[in-house]
């Protein structure tokens, strides 16, 4: 018998359209704790469709449409503007502005509903649900490395049917937007409750919520996330000040705001209430409702999810194989803040003097203080989400342009128009919607 040719080394800078496959070509799946540890050498599976047209990248090699990673550092070289810079540090830094911030300040209240002992259990089943989604998500991506955006695999998981790209982005760009308003609503309400109300002034929230959002459309200018994952260290590190403070305050304070000595009183508005010490229960009182355990539940479940915005970090990192690294080192502080806080305060405060969020269980000078360090989380995640919003936009308009990769009038001028549009779209949803700031 002859001897059997060898087989040439396959090229992992290219990836074969009409196989359908990616440079990682054996269909093996690593287990959840190799994740921390992917290498070049690890599997990640086959793709599941072909390459979108709507993605694929130009290059000189006509066969090339569909570039890996590296081959997307080599097509970046020479750029004024380069995508693919971040770091996994910097990546994590994303993922703690995005997940650090002002919903910390409602643990205590889920607690109180739920229970510390069920609210504490399910803090950390939520973040390791939220932790493995999240990761196959991320081997989603690099199996199929020219996607930008959820939007993208959305049509991908419907048969690349351009309906589901469609319905994705409205979602996706209205899911943005809404937060985007939620950001502009509390900085307004922070304005106001720093400032006292002023009767010459006419309209005063609506005017606060006007240079709230104009403070926001600035910081979103920055047309990476390398760059503004710089700001993000910034917001994450006021924001972890600000809840510490918050649960020490909660400890130094001598009682909780509208604390009251008597076991049983009518308040001055006629209702029941109940009084004296604070009240901490290990499980869920009697009189809980289903909708109010349910509310705390989902409370606690928002504060974790924020996976539509993966792809996006994803998308602009150096190296994707490191989004684990990220991915791990936030989900641990997550757990431990989240949990730590929420704990802390409701342990001081009790269930008849919690409020949501748990700044206003504090004393008036202790609240402001505390409160006063949530400035930058409150501009900076709207801006992260107006910039995820923006590129998704700025990226199909100039799709292979020179001015998606250059400083360029036009280039930077459309980018100030997309984000000046979102955050217009944004007050009016603040300032329109009646509910919307409750």
């Amino acid at each position: 018998m002859s001897a059997r040719t060898p087989s040439p080394p396959r090229d992992k800078s290219r990836i074969d359209d009409a196989n359908a496959s990616t440079a990682f070509n054996e269909d093996v799946r690593p287990g959840l704790w190799s994740w921390t540890k992917l290498d070049d050498t690890t599997a990640v599976g086959p793709r599941i469709g072909p390459v979108l047209q709507s993605v694929s990248i130009a290059s000189s090699d006509s066969n090339d449409s569909l570039v890996s990673p590296e081959r997307q550092h080599e097509l970046e070289k020479g750029n004024a503007i380069q995508y693919r810079t971040c770091s996994w540090q910097k990546t994590a830094a994303l993922l703690f502005s995005e997940y650090i911030c002002l919903a910390i300040m409602s643990f205590p209240w889920s607690y109180s509903v739920l229970g510390l002992v069920p609210g504490l259990i399910l803090t950390v089943v939520v973040c390791l649900v939220v932790l493995y989604t999240s990761l196959v998500l991320w081997e989603f991506c690099l199996r199929h490395p020219e996607v930008r955006d959820v939007c993208d695999i959305g049509q991908m998981l419907f048969w690349n049917k351009n309906w589901a790209w469609w319905a994705t982005a409205i979602m996706f760009l209205l899911n943005n937007t809404f937060i985007q308003g939620l950001h502009v609503v509390v900085g307004a309400e922070y304005l106001n409750t720093m400032t006292g109300p002023d009767p010459g002034v006419a309209c005063q929230t609506v005017s606060f919520s006007i240079i709230v959002a104009l403070v926001c459309w600035l910081c979103s200018l920055p047309r990476t996330f390398n760059t503004l994952s710089k700001l993000g260290v910034f917001s994450a590190f006021f924001t972890f000040i600000s809840v510490l403070l918050a649960a020490a305050f909660s400890g130094a304070q001598k009682h909780p705001a509208g604390y009251d000595p008597r076991p049983s009183f009518t308040s001055d508005s006629g209702v029941a209430s109940v009084g004296g010490s604070p009240i901490v229960t290990t499980f869920p009182v009697k009189s809980a409702s289903y909708i109010a355990c349910f509310n705390a539940f989902l409370n606690i479940s928002y504060t974790f999810i924020g996976q539509i915005t993966l792809p996006s970090f994803i998308a602009e990192m150096r190296e994707p194989k490191d989004f684990p690294k990220a991915l791990w080192a936030c989900a641990i502080a997550e757990v431990i803040l989240f949990s730590v806080v929420g704990a802390v305060i409701y342990a001081y405060t009790g269930n008849q003097y919690m409020t949501a969020p748990a700044f206003g269980s504090l004393q008036e000078t202790y609240k402001k203080a505390a409160f006063s360090f949530m400035i930058p989380t409150i501009i900076f995640l709207g801006v992260l989400y107006a910039s995820v919003s923006a590129r998704f936009i700025f990226f199909r308009i100039f799709k292979n342009s020179q001015h998606r990769t250059e400083h360029t009038v036009t280039g930077w001028s459309t980018w100030a128009a997309i984000l000046l549009t979102t955050w217009i779209a944004a007050f009016v949803i603040a300032e329109v919607i009646p509910f919307f700031s409750s």
